[in-house]
C-alpha cells in the first residue's frame, strides 16, 4: 500500500473532528498490521471500490465513542446501543467520504460501500493487500484508529 493514501484519511478526520466535536486530533505513530482486527469496542467497516479497492476499519474505544456522541447529540449515553452505532456509522462515513474527495485531487475514482458496525474487539476482517496501516488520532476523550488497507486496479 502507498503511503500517500493515509494523509487524506489524517486530514479528513482532522475536518470532521473540527466542525463536528471541535476538537484537533494529532496523528499518532503509524503501523503496519497483518490483518484488520478490530481493537477497540465499537468498529466500523466501510469497503472501497474504484480506481483503489480495499477497506477501511475505524475503531473507537467505548469511552471515546459515548462522549462523541454525547457531544454530537447532547444526550448523556451509557452504552453501545444502536443510536450510538449509527452516530459512529455516520462519522466514519464522512470521514471516508471526504478522504476520497482529497484522493479524487490525484486522479483517483473511489466510491465507498455502506458502513457495518462491528461491537467487541474479537475477530478479523478481509483485507485487499498483504498489510495495512493504522493512523491512530489522539484526542482528549480517547485514540480513534483507522486501518487503512488500499491497493489500486
Amino acid at each position: 500500500m502507498r503511503v500517500e493514501y493515509i494523509n487524506p484519511f489524517y486530514q479528513a478526520t482532522v475536518d470532521v473532528f473540527r466542525v463536528m466535536l471541535s476538537m484537533e486530533p494529532t496523528r499518532g505513530t503509524l503501523r503496519a498490521v497483518q490483518e484488520l482486527v478490530p481493537v477497540s469496542e465499537a468498529n466500523v467497516g466501510i469497503g472501497v471500490t474504484g480506481d483503489l479497492r480495499g477497506s477501511l476499519l475505524y475503531s473507537f474505544p467505548k469511552t471515546m465513542a459515548l462522549e462523541m456522541v454525547h457531544i454530537m447529540s447532547g444526550m448523556e449515553m451509557t452504552k453501545l446501543d444502536a443510536f450510538v452505532t449509527s452516530a459512529l456509522s455516520e462519522v466514519a462515513n464522512i470521514i471516508s467520504g471526504n478522504a476520497l474527495t482529497y484522493l479524487s485531487k490525484n486522479s483517483l475514482a473511489c466510491d465507498i460501500s455502506p458502513p457495518q458496525v462491528f461491537i467487541g474487539s474479537t475477530g478479523t476482517l478481509a483485507m485487499a493487500t498483504e498489510k495495512a496501516i493504522v493512523l491512530p488520532l489522539v484526542t482528549d476523550i480517547g485514540t480513534l484508529e483507522i486501518s487503512i488497507s488500499l491497493h489500486g486496479k
